[in-house]
């Protein structure tokens, strides 16, 4: 089998995988209890947000665990909506989001918040120019992608910052779940930051919210405190501790495995370059762990699906992606034909030369097949 399809998700690293038990067996006490389990509990919880603080360079006061990016997201965008709604109901987002944060935002529209989209300039970077336009005395949030999940691309945040910091009045919220462990990320520059553990060879189900320590949300799960006042439910502490072996796994790594990676990349990419009827839509910002092209005479589930039988894993646009149509391709590459056709291959640093080898050599057999047809 070769997967490449590692920005959806991960495999779970048995080292992780051995975490999550150990905690499950031996960890049995509610950290929240006052008993000596959930003493002990809740000593190890601390240990591992300390942790946690350490490999991300925050504060441990500034950890919110969710149930991942996508919670994480709502979290932010509802909270600072329901909170801040006195100052202002305009937000500020891109085409490029994932849609946790798309479908959020067209909620919050249907509230009666004003919703606009930056635009796109044709390297993948949000115009800045265009920012500046947009944002005003009633922007309360600007949300953007550290790294979109379907191109990769890589957004310029300190620049993106420098002029949210006109406003005194607006957040800026990253979603880093494409760059936590693929690239340095400096939370200096943002103000909420997203994250989740599946897409670093951790486990489902467990995420971050990372939140500056002066900023108050309202909450999006009410029940009492948890770990934070801002989430309530009981400490995942099994989770929150194989979170902690994920990070502690890849953040040491991520310079050499981005350039291994990128040795990866150039491999699939040149290969891909030699096709007429392919339209490489990743571009020289788009980060090496994602390549996103276009076959533009084969619908796109159909050479995945032979791909498939090849026993070779890749995907068209985001697994949470609800259209036909990639509107992050399309705000690229304002053509249907271009954006209906797009497929995404997602490397991580677990692939091999050998199984890049491999790929392009099936692939060649079975786009040659289909264009047979």
């Amino acid at each position: 089998m070769i997967y490449f399809d590692n920005s959806a998700t991960t495999f779970v690293n048995p080292k992780v995988l051995e975490t999550f038990n150990k905690v499950c067996t031996e960890y049995p006490g509610n950290s929240n209890s006052i008993h000596s389990l959930g003493v002990k509990s809740k000593e190890l919880e601390e240990y591992a947000t300390e942790k946690i603080a350490r490999l991300l360079n925050v504060k441990p006061s500034e950890i919110i665990y969710t149930s991942g990016a996508s919670e994480s997201n709502n979290t932010v965008l509802k909270g600072v909506a329901s909170r801040y709604k006195n100052r202002g109901n305009h937000i500020i987002t891109t085409h490029l989001e994932h849609s946790s944060t798309i479908e959020t935002v067209k909620y919050l529209e249907s509230k009666g918040f004003i919703i606009d989209y930056v635009k796109i300039n044709k390297d993948g970077l949000i115009d800045l120019d265009n920012l500046k336009e947009l944002i005003n005395d009633k922007t309360i949030l600007v949300a953007i992608s550290y790294v979109d999940s379907e191109l990769g691309i890589k957004q310029n945040i300190k620049e993106i910052k420098k002029i949210i910091n006109n406003y005194p009045k607006c957040y800026f919220h990253v979603d880093a779940t494409q760059a936590i462990g693929k690239i340095k990320v400096d939370f200096n520059d943002m103000d909420f930051m997203s994250m989740s553990g599946h897409k670093i060879f951790g486990m489902k189900g467990i995420g971050l919210l990372i939140k500056k320590d002066n900023i108050v949300i309202d909450n999006l799960i009410h029940g009492g405190k948890s770990t934070t006042v801002y989430r309530s439910g009981t400490p995942a502490l099994p989770l929150i501790c194989s979170l902690m072996k994920a990070l502690e796994l890849i953040i040491p790594k991520v310079e050499d495995n981005y350039k291994y990676v990128e040795e990866l990349n150039n491999k699939i990419l040149n290969n891909l370059k030699k096709y007429d009827n392919i339209h490489i839509n990743s571009t020289s910002n788009s980060i090496p762990y994602i390549i996103n092209f276009s076959i533009l005479n084969i619908k796109p589930e159909t050479f995945i699906h032979a791909m498939e039988e090849e026993n070779i894993y890749i995907s068209t646009k985001s697994a949470c992606s609800t259209s036909d149509l990639s509107s992050s391709v399309y705000s690229l590459y304002p053509d249907n034909n271009i954006a209906t056709h797009s497929i995404r291959i997602s490397l991580s640093c677990k692939n091999t030369i050998e199984e890049v080898n491999k790929f392009n050599e099936i692939f060649d057999k079975v786009i040659n097949k289909l264009l047979l047809k």
